[in-house]
């Protein structure tokens, strides 16, 4: 496996899917940095040779966007942010709910989480 801006890449795949497990980078920024890396056609990672790779590295390391652990520090400090300031999708962040406006009447499970039974609820038979 490659190491790329301290991420494994996965080898068996292709250079443009691999670079995708870094956090931070998409698909559009992975075509991007191929092509500054001057790799031309999209090669798996495993047919890449050493000087290849470090190119590959040298580009995400130089680019011009926020990657990894800064881009993850950067998100925790934008929503500790709304958090300490009290605004709405503050208190949403806090109390685990959906921030952008979804309904939570119906559906918002995963943020709520599993179904509780309801104690005591019995047929009532005549």
């Amino acid at each position: 496996m490659a190491l790329i801006a301290g991420v494994n890449v996965p080898d068996n795949k292709r250079l443009n899917v691999a670079l995708r497990s870094i956090y931070g980078v998409g698909a559009s920024r992975a075509t991007k940095v191929a092509e500054s890396a001057g790799i031309d056609g999209d090669p798996k990672v495993r047919d890449l040779n050493e000087e290849e790779i470090a190119r590959v590295r040298a580009a995400v390391e130089r680019g011009e966007y926020v990657i990894e652990g800064d881009l993850r520090r950067e998100t925790q400090m934008n929503i500790r942010r709304l958090v300490d300031i009290g605004t709405y999708r503050g208190l949403r962040h806090r109390r685990g709910l959906p921030v952008r406006g979804q309904r939570t009447k119906t559906n918002a499970r995963t943020k709520r989480g599993g179904r509780r039974a309801i104690a005591n609820k019995k047929k009532v038979t005549k």
